[in-house]
């Protein structure tokens, strides 16, 4: 009799500390955007960095493609999904097949959102809600926001550029009224980095992979690709 006493009671306590870990997970309100932030530690070692790239009818193709391959040459996990169909006609009409469409994604899964610009492109994800959502809530949190070209309007459209240093391409510069505009290849401001058209693309995502990997494999891998001025 004493042994199943102990057996019950034993039972009850495990009831009450899986209850307990139920509440400290679901802190966060139904259907609130934070819902999908992960809380993992971010001070625990991860396998590599996952990039989500989102894209659409319009998108700047060499911006896209640049900005995929050098970070996947990092060993960097780099999702593009595409917020309307598949494939995506860009902005030169080159066609691109996304690996996902945005639906099927979980934006909470990814350590950073780069954005390729393309004027046309660029008004379709500034017109997604989904996409302004996400930005928003990786700005609340602290994860990595990348812009390139018009992209940044993207980011502006979003609401997060009001006092932070940016870049973008010149063309839309004037648009850019929230925060304040710096001209230079690529700017860094905290968990943002901007960068200005096709042909610093490079230079963005190295950019990319110098703050998160350090300037070392950064100029490896610059090198490996044989860019100018890495010699």
């Amino acid at each position: 009799m004493f042994f199943l006493f102990l057996l019950l009671f034993l039972f009850l306590i495990e009831l009450e500390e899986e209850k307990e870990e139920e509440e400290e997970e679901d802190w966060v309100p139904a259907g609130h955007p934070l819902q999908w932030v992960s809380t993992a530690d971010p001070t625990e070692d991860t396998d590599m960095p996952r990039v989500l790239v989102p894209i659409a009818d319009g998108s700047e193709e060499m911006e896209a493609v640049i900005l995929v391959d050098t970070l996947r040459r990092a060993e960097w996990e780099v999702v593009i999904a595409s917020v309307g169909e598949s494939p995506v006609t860009c902005s030169r009409g080159v066609r691109l097949l996304p690996d996902v469409l945005w639906g099927e994604t979980d934006p909470g899964e990814f350590d950073w959102l780069a954005l390729p610009g393309g004027g046309p492109g660029t008004e379709v994800l500034a017109g997604d809600p989904r996409v302004l959502e996400t930005i928003r809530v990786f700005d609340a949190v602290g994860k990595g926001i990348a812009a390139i070209c018009a992209a940044p309007l993207v980011l502006q459209e979003a609401g997060i550029l009001s006092g932070r240093r940016v870049t973008s391409h010149p063309g839309v510069a004037e648009q850019l009224t929230a925060p304040t505009y710096i001209e230079e290849d690529v700017v860094v401001d905290g968990n943002l980095v901007t960068s200005r058209g096709p042909g610093t693309t490079f230079a963005f995502a190295l950019a990319l992979i110098k703050k998160v990997d350090g300037e070392e494999k950064a100029g490896e891998l610059a090198r490996a690709m044989v860019l100018p001025g890495f010699d």
